[in-house]
């Protein structure tokens, strides 16, 4: 057996959830990787809402779908994911499977452009409330900087504090890495 690496690991687990036809969300679309990867899950009959506040991350993240023929599937929305309930359309409301955030800045961008634990957990509390049962929210945690440390603190802070009959929650991490390796968090909505 090998134990599955970090982004291996969340994509498993986005795989647990996710099916053609699904309806399912890239908190943090970057550079389009996760959003490609939920479009391709999803297929042409879902789709996919992808979020992120930079312009550089939005174009980059088009450039990827279109270069695999699946933007059609796909609605981009230059926000912060806290806006996502108002985004979203309601008629979708109950209906996504899965959320991924990777949390920190833009691999390649400006590295002061980061994530903060407010919008995050804003986030969160909104995808509990109009995700689907048994749908699956994975965050990969970067927190080898100083803004990802202290939303990394914030975001364990607050997930302790989901209830049980909520939310399962689910740390996974190699506790022996140097250089603050990424970890998951994932929150499955009961």
């Amino acid at each position: 057996m090998k134990l599955a690496r970090i982004l291996p690991f969340a994509r498993s687990l986005i795989d647990l959830a996710v099916k053609k036809g699904d309806i399912a969300v890239d908190a943090t679309a970057g550079n389009g990787h996760d959003t490609l990867y939920l479009a391709e899950r999803v297929g042409k009959e879902g789709h996919v809402f992808g979020f992120d506040i930079q312009s550089q991350a939005i174009q980059n993240t088009m450039g990827r779908l279109q270069e695999h023929g699946v933007m059609e599937q796909v609605t981009l929305f230059q926000a912060s994911h806290d806006q996502l309930i108002e985004k979203i359309p309601q008629r979708h409301h109950g209906q996504i499977t899965a959320a991924i955030f990777n949390l920190g800045y833009l691999p390649g961008g400006d590295k002061q452009i980061v994530t903060k634990p407010h919008s995050t957990i804003r986030a969160l509390e909104q995808l509990l409330q109009i995700m689907a049962p048994e749908g699956i929210i994975v965050l990969v945690i970067y927190h080898g900087h100083p803004e990802g440390a202290i939303e990394r603190d914030a975001l364990l802070k607050y997930v302790q504090t989901l209830d049980q009959k909520q939310a399962h929650v689910l740390r996974y991490e190699f506790i022996n890495q140097i250089n603050s390796p990424p970890f998951i968090v994932a929150i499955e909505k009961r």
